[in-house]
């Protein structure tokens, strides 16, 4: 069934019951108190911003604005882009989007004016929805975009380029808008991350999007009871597929704004929290916060907190070590996975397999997968090969793209582009990108590696091991190192730590310098290569 139906069973099941809450921290109030004085306080005087929808408001907020879609003159298949940061009325349009028979096409909050142009080109858009964070980069474009689109506003004080969201939303029938619905008809396109270039639009059916809410129920046994912490931003697979896991069992949902470590635990305590998906980055500056004593876990009621899952990126084996030192009854999850396979869980780590942490996992629950050579056959056990998997959330196409589309999708297999093995017990181990392997004096050299080693290192907090090119050996190695706050550390102490790794994995130049992440948490390498790439063939022109 279209995704859209499990709305409707939510509402007949439990209509009145609170299901999305939208809290906002950074809104000063007059003061901040322990969980324990949270109790005996008026919510109002709760010490952040505060917002909350029941399924009925959600459902009726999705029918007005399908509603609305379809006397504008939308039509099955149109698109509508949704340009917004995590608030209250993301995912209501999200749906209206869907009941209206349209495709919902998320757009990065981080896009450029000429991004965003290009991936409403892409795509097709028909309408672009979008907030006040965004004004001045739609209004770049607005002349262009907007000769063939119309442009709707979410927010106070509509610009004289767009429509009212509200006002217009508002005055359209909540009633469930009569358009018919199947498993296979088109239901939204996602765009990749864009990390070797302009992004590519990912096509995707209803069915794929409720085969994400089953997998994840599936992964971490989800029910109406649990409450589920969102953080990472909605546009992003990651973040809603996970999110889809208590959509399915009507469970409430808690979008944060920050990733500030007190946000975080103050979410936790105050809206008893029992899932967390977290980014490594959070992850490690909670840990920090933890160590300074800038927070005290004694300040937070997080009894109820059951489980911490990562994805988006290989999670230190470090990191979750040490996690477990102050949580150690957490149950722990990794998830991989990529926009083109609807997001994460075509493979995870599995709540039972913390002895294997530092793999990815196990085939998630309808996947399938395999890791092959340049050929496409299968490699012997232990070998590095690519990742590939196979199930019911393969994406259609890259839309528009039939080229790229060929190079990724053979005989219903997704090849990812990630190189991986699989050890004596079938655990898949992530070993790198297949594009970021640096071919060093003839020797390939995987920095996912060097990046696990480095991070056991108590002084470094982030690590990017890049290729930079080098006249005699082709490419070297180098580590862009981050340090933690407050501590020193210079390049021959680096250097002195590498000794324990082989010598042709030891990285041949050393950079202090931040570690630049997207907002899914991902190493922005490319940034990282334009920037020390050039600077290191100055200087091998310079040696000249």
């Amino acid at each position: 069934m279209p995704i859209t139906d499990i709305l409707e069973r939510n509402v007949n099941l439990y209509g009145d019951d609170v299901c999305l809450v939208e809290l906002n921290p950074e809104i000063p109030e007059p003061r901040r108190v322990t969980w324990k004085e949270y109790e005996l306080i008026e919510p109002s005087r709760a010490p952040y911003y505060r917002r909350e929808i029941t399924w009925n408001v959600f459902n009726e907020k999705a029918n007005r604005f399908a509603n609305l879609l379809l006397e504008r003159g939308v039509k099955k298949g149109d698109k509508v882009a949704i340009l917004l940061m995590n608030c209250l009325e993301w995912l209501p349009i999200y749906f209206g989007i869907l009941k209206s028979g349209a495709l919902a096409v998320p757009l990065n909050f981080r896009y450029s004016a000429e991004e965003i142009q290009y991936c409403l080109d892409l795509a097709e858009v028909d309408i672009l929805v979008f907030g006040p964070e965004f004004i001045g980069r739609v209004e770049e474009v607005a002349d262009e975009i907007g000769k063939h689109r119309l442009l709707y506003y979410v927010g106070e004080t509509c610009p004289g380029f767009a429509e009212d969201y509200t006002t217009q939303a508002a005055n359209c029938s909540s009633r469930p808008p009569q358009v018919l619905l199947t498993d296979e008809d088109d239901a939204a396109i996602y765009f990749s991350s864009g990390t070797t270039g302009f992004p590519k639009a990912i096509l995707h059916k209803h069915r794929a999007l409720m085969h994400s809410a089953a997998m994840e129920q599936n992964h971490h046994g989800q029910t109406k009871d649990d409450v589920f912490l969102c953080i990472p931003p909605l546009y992003h697979t990651g973040a809603k597929m996970h999110w889809f896991g208590s959509f399915l069992t009507g469970g409430k949902a808690v979008l944060l704004k920050g990733t500030n470590p007190k946000f975080i635990l103050e979410a936790v305590s105050k809206e008893k929290c029992t899932i967390v998906w977290l980014l490594v980055p959070w992850a490690q500056d909670l840990l920090l916060a933890l160590d300074s004593g800038e927070v005290k876990l004694e300040d937070y009621q997080l009894d109820q907190w059951r489980l911490m899952h990562i994805g988006a990126q290989p999670v230190p084996q470090s990191l979750i070590k040490h996690w477990l030192e102050y949580f150690p009854h957490h149950k722990y999850d990794t998830n991989y996975g990529l926009s083109e396979s609807t997001g994460p869980g075509c493979v995870h780590l599995g709540l039972g397999n913390i002895h294997k942490v530092g793999a990815i996992g196990i085939p998630g629950y309808g996947w399938e997968v395999k890791i092959i050579d340049e050929n496409g056959n299968p490699v012997p056990q232990g070998e590095t090969g690519e990742l590939a998997v196979k199930g019911p959330g393969v994406m259609v196409c890259y839309y528009n793209d039939p080229e790229a589309t060929a190079e990724v999708l053979h005989d219903g297999w997704l090849y990812t582009g990630d190189m991986a093995m699989q050890d004596e017990d079938g655990f898949i181990f992530l070993v790198d990108r297949k594009k970021d392997v640096i071919i060093s004096g003839g020797e390939n050299l995987y920095p996912v590696q060097i990046e696990d080693f480095l991070r056991t290192n108590d002084k470094i907090l982030d690590v990017a091991v890049i290729g930079l090119p080098d006249k005699r050996l082709g490419e070297i190695a180098a580590a862009i190192i981050e340090l933690k706050p407050d501590v020193t550390c210079d390049e021959e102490e680096i250097d002195l730590f590498c000794k324990q790794l082989p010598r042709y994995k030891r990285p041949r130049k050393i950079i202090f310098a931040d570690v630049p992440r997207n907002a899914t948490g991902k190493i922005e390498k490319p940034k990282l290569r334009e920037i020390y790439g050039a600077t290191n063939l100055v200087a091998e022109q310079n040696q000249s």
